[in-house]
């Protein structure tokens, strides 16, 4: 009897996590460079070989958490109701991790993360390689839902924009915590950042990528039925 896909899919979900906490629990404890990834393997329970098929390097193992949030993002935003937006979705996320900022023990990690980074020139170029590879992988998601090609400046546009407030929240927050802000506090002040940031998005991408059918179905039509309210406008005269 096969494994249905989704369940596969969900325990390969399950096992990357796994190896995500554990090889965090051990850097956050001993540091990034005194552990191995043998190490990692051997408290997660699962081989070498496993390890290196979901983070093919150290530095993507030290990212676990952070790669598989960014997965969430875009889960989120490509999975979105109809009559929602993409920023809504988006934002929408983002506040419901706030929740975990109040606890002590994510602050502490957070702090031993941030300056583990701050020490490792490799650690800062992985994470770089991180983020733009998701705002790329997002402005294709959204050009893709808008019948644009690969190439569609808005949709580059929008995913910057919305993975800059992203990025500028985290850099708060490692910030805030390294200067001893712990707790409620901290979850407090993410929230009105984010609320603050966003609000300044909201009148330009307020009603982008607003979904008109439920994510999967089928597009009418030749080129496809737009997923927003508004018409794409004409392109700007070149004489």
């Amino acid at each position: 009897m096969s494994v249905e896909p989704g369940l596969r899919e969900r325990k390969k979900r399950q096992t990357r996590r796994l190896i995500a906490d554990t090889a965090h629990g051990l850097f956050t404890t001993r540091g990034f460079d005194a552990v191995t990834v043998a190490e990692v393997a051997r408290a997660a329970e699962v081989s070498e070989v496993t390890v290196f098929n979901y983070f093919p390097t150290k530095e993507d193992l030290f990212y676990g958490g952070m790669l598989f949030f960014e997965e969430q993002l875009l889960l989120a935003v490509g999975e979105r109701a109809p009559g929602e937006a993409a920023l809504g979705a988006f934002r929408r996320l983002l506040l419901e991790s706030s929740k975990h900022l109040a606890g002590e023990e994510r602050a502490d990690f957070i702090a031993t993360a941030a300056k583990t980074i701050a020490a490792s020139p490799a650690l800062q170029a992985r994470e770089r390689d991180i983020v733009a590879r998701y705002t790329r992988e997002l402005a294709a998601m959204l050009a893709t839902e808008l019948g644009a090609g690969a190439d569609d400046a808005e949709a580059a546009g929008v995913a910057a924009a919305l993975m800059g407030v992203h990025r500028a929240l985290v850099e708060f927050v490692r910030a805030e915590v390294l200067r001893g802000r712990r707790g409620p506090g901290l979850s407090r002040a993410f929230r009105a950042q984010a609320a603050r940031a966003f609000s300044r998005l909201e009148a330009g991408l307020g009603d982008y990528g607003i979904r008109s059918r439920p994510p999967g179905s089928a597009r009418t039509g030749a080129g496809g039925a737009r997923s927003r309210s508004r018409r794409r406008p004409d392109p700007p005269s070149s004489s």
